[in-house]
């Protein structure tokens, strides 16, 4: 828009690099409006978790600030109302700017300050953008910087999804995991180690193995989780605190402590928390490695219910939905194979995390946009994808016994058992004689004299297999 000519859709706003027009509803103001010029890389947008995690800490640094005797009375309260508003998620469509921006997320941190005053402006009777009022940066941004805001966004949303929701959805699908184990425990089959025959197990036994990855999980994010609870707030823009009170900080997390019931505590070196990201890296690291177990689980699980008449066929998992638009008939895995694909994305947020995390130098990195952005995602659709196998797909899951059986009896890998007793050279020439003559091991080994009639069935009993140990024979 051209400098003199007036439109009822914009106002005029000013900032250090003189006037911006400004759409005449919007709450923000000139520096969010320039950072929506400036910044059209993509349609991506902070998720939800980051922008309450932002009105929260902007909550806490208002009431902090009030009783510090920093603020008056009366313009904190607007602004802790109009902040808390913002992490109730009233003014999410306000949060406009691009995710890809510069690195340190000001213009983000901006948008959030200049909302919050028009807001609070507002709520004392003024109108949106009047920073005679509230001033987005003397009194929004008191005592704090971007700096040190950004950073304790990430960990605060971070913090707050894997306790209110990651961890809890885990444990949901690692207990349904145990319950097919108990359930599964008497259901024999053949083991498999390179997509060949091995030694007998139980159903059961395989299902543990699952549940346990998830429980590993579980405690690889938990401690991971640790270094996200130590927040750089109060270290202002290098990690010193310069214009920030010194119980600043610890009045801000105390706030965000008892309003989420996480032990949020102030990071032992803020210079550490600000110049690096290394606690994001880790965290998503932990999230990385449940992406993995999740894609190993669920391509178990589609090779286990392959079929229904070629393939495995051990499980039969539920079907929610037709798989083919040319096969009649055909039920696919779906829900597997969509968390199979979720896992990979988390994968991919990872390296990007990683990626994010080296372009700081000195005193600042320069990936928290895209950090914070990769790592909530992560949280969030690991959460989803272990409700999705929790609920969908885990607790219908039913074993067909018969053929689980019958591929342990007739695997070639039984042969096995009689090895401590005739040595592993003799066992391997019997099970090429079983494979050329294609006749039963049993009767084989009866044959030669190895094991007699009488004892034959306890030899070769595959439910005893499974439980392991050596079989002793009586001379």
């Amino acid at each position: 828009m051209e400098r003199g000519i007036s439109n009822p859709k914009y106002r005029i706003e000013k900032d250090a690099m003189g006037e911006v027009y400004v759409p005449i509803n919007a709450y923000y103001g000139a520096q969010t409006s320039r950072a929506v010029e400036n910044f059209k890389f993509s349609e991506l947008r902070f998720p939800r978790a980051f922008i309450r995690a932002l009105g929260l800490i902007k909550a806490g640094a208002a009431k902090a600030n009030m009783e510090l005797g920093l603020l008056p009375r009366h313009l904190g309260e607007a602004i802790y109302t109009a902040a808390l508003e913002v992490a109730d998620g009233l003014y999410d469509d306000q949060f406009v700017v691009d995710v890809f921006q510069t690195g340190s997320g000001t213009s983000t941190n901006m948008n959030a300050n200049e909302v919050i005053a028009s807001r609070a402006s507002e709520l004392l009777g003024g109108k949106r953008g009047d920073k005679m009022l509230v001033h987005p940066n003397d009194h929004v941004n008191m005592c704090q910087s971007t700096n040190d805001v950004i950073p304790t966004a990430i960990r605060v949303a971070a913090a707050s999804m894997i306790y209110d929701s990651l961890l809890k959805k885990l444990d949901l699908l690692a207990s349904n995991l145990d319950k097919k184990a108990q359930e599964f425990r008497d259901v024999v089959k053949s083991g498999r180690t390179h997509l060949r025959d091995a030694v007998p197990m139980t159903l059961g036994q395989e299902f543990n193995g699952y549940a346990e990855m998830m429980r590993k999980g579980i405690d690889r994010i938990r401690k991971a989780s640790e270094a996200i609870l130590e927040l750089p707030i109060g270290g202002t823009a290098v990690g010193t605190g310069l214009n920030a009170h010194p119980e600043f900080a610890v009045k801000v997390v105390k706030f965000l402590s008892d309003t989420l019931r996480i032990p949020f505590t102030i990071s032992r070196s803020r210079f550490e928390a600000i110049g690096s990201q290394d606690a994001c890296v880790e965290l998503s690291g932990a999230l990385r490695c449940v992406a993995g177990s999740i894609l190993k689980i669920c391509n178990d699980l589609r090779l286990l219910s392959s079929g229904p008449v070629t393939g495995f066929g051990e499980i039969e998992i539920p079907a929610v939905q037709p798989g083919s638009s040319i096969m009649p008939g055909k039920v696919n895995p779906v829900i597997v194979e969509a968390s199979m694909l979720a896992a990979c994305m988390v994968v991919g947020y990872d390296a990007a995390i990683f990626e994010a995390s080296r372009i700081g130098e000195l005193e600042l990195n320069m990936g928290l946009p895209l950090i914070a952005y990769c790592l909530l995602n992560s949280i969030d659709l690991l959460s989803r994808t272990a409700d999705s196998l929790a609920d969908k797909v885990i607790p219908g899951i039913a074993a067909n016994e018969e053929r689980c059986r019958l591929y342990a009896e007739s695997s070639l890998s039984i042969i096995t058992v009689l090895a401590p007793m005739i040595g592993h050279d003799m066992a391997a020439e019997i099970a090429k004689r079983v494979l050329k003559e294609k006749r039963p091991i049993k009767d084989i080994a009866v044959e030669i004299g190895i094991v007699s009639e009488e004892d034959v069935d306890k030899v070769f009993d595959v439910r005893r297999m499974a439980e392991g140990g050596i079989l002793t024979m009586r001379k």
